[in-house]
């Protein structure tokens, strides 16, 4: 018993959502010894799902490993591929496989944005004793992961908030850091994962929508358009809404090219959408890469002056600030990268 009381008070002192998950598979492997555990997801447009396995713990392992990128959707197995997952996400009950090793599926979640199993092989059938146990430790990291989304999610679209930007910032620029510090092979490598860009979208011309149709149809066009949000980008990709009509992503992609295509997804999906009655409305989107050494204000500066040039030429345009300054069209600002700064 002191020994589940430690489990579950370790994971109890994780903010981060990818610790958490670490944490909650570490507890697990701990009190049942499994062959292994992982947990999945769905990701993909929803008449293309596929599973990715974000946290896994294999025999003889002795940490965790997570996944925080897939890049190539059709390489990843379709839900059909293991029913045994899918049945536990729609009965939201425990599943059971009998086997060469035995597999038991725990639902974590179904929401907008993805369904969540957690999946153990074990050498026996687990009985009665551990289902409950495990049921019992999920129910504990429900509980506090829902905790943190009313703390970190807006009340309305459920997006992150602005609150929660800077932490993750900072540890896209700790791992853009890192990219530069290694020794053109190892870099090389690492390059395949990409980038990180740092994106800000406006709805062109919101403040006429809520003096025309009040602030109710006002919510719901921000609501739909977070939805929007959600189908055009991966589930890894950090969705935030800052406020009033402003929207923020934070995404990893290979190269610029990669991250304007989901950009211009966005807003060729947003013009053709039909909003109740609004009818049709369209973003202005900029956005820049994340430096080595960089700051929130000065991304967040680099991204605006985008958006800004966006708005100005016409709006229900993309721009890219770094092909603006290559233009000749903006004129890139020599900053102090990695000063001290408070935002």
């Amino acid at each position: 018993m002191p020994h589940l009381v430690d489990n579950l008070a370790n994971l109890t002192t994780h903010k981060d959502r990818d610790e958490l998950e670490l944490a909650l598979v570490s507890t697990i492997r701990d009190l049942l010894s499994p062959l292994t555990i992982a947990i999945c997801r769905s990701v993909g447009e929803r008449d293309d799902e596929r599973w990715f396995t974000c946290t896994r713990l294999g025999p003889g392992e002795l940490v965790p490993v997570i996944e925080s990128d897939w890049n190539n959707l059709h390489l990843l197995p379709r839900l059909s591929d293991h029913p045994l997952r899918q049945q536990a996400v729609d009965s939201q009950l425990v599943m059971r496989q009998i086997g060469e090793s035995h597999i038991t599926v725990f639902p974590l979640s179904k929401n907008l944005e993805s369904s969540r199993v957690l999946e153990i092989h074990s050498e026996g059938l687990l009985a009665e004793e551990s289902v409950r146990l495990v049921s019992g430790v999920l129910r504990l990291y429900s509980n506090f992961q829902n905790l943190l989304d009313y703390g970190e999610r807006d009340t309305l679209t459920e997006l992150l908030n602005r609150k929660t930007f800077d932490g993750a910032f900072m540890k896209a620029t700790i791992e853009q850091n890192m990219i530069e510090g290694q020794d053109q092979e190892d870099r090389r490598d690492a390059s395949s994962t990409g980038s990180y860009w740092l994106a800000m979208i406006d709805i062109d011309h919101f403040k006429r929508v809520n003096d025309t149709y009040g602030h109710l149809i006002g919510d719901e066009v921000l609501l739909l358009l977070a939805r929007l949000m959600r189908t055009c980008f991966r589930f890894h990709d950090q969705l935030y809404r800052f406020g009033g009509e402003e929207f923020v992503v934070l995404m990893r992609c290979k190269t610029e090219a990669d991250a304007g295509n989901a950009l211009e997804r966005l807003r060729a999906n947003t013009e053709r959408h039909l909003f109740p009655q609004v009818g049709h409305i369209t973003i202005s989107i900029g956005f820049s890469e994340v430096r080595a050494g960089d700051t929130p204000s000065g991304a967040f500066e680099r991204a605006d002056k985008a958006v800004y040039h966006a708005k100005a030429s016409g709006r229900n345009r993309l721009y890219s600030h770094r092909a603006l300054v290559a233009e000749g069209v903006l004129v890139e600002q020599v900053t102090n990268v990695g000063d001290v700064e408070l935002f």
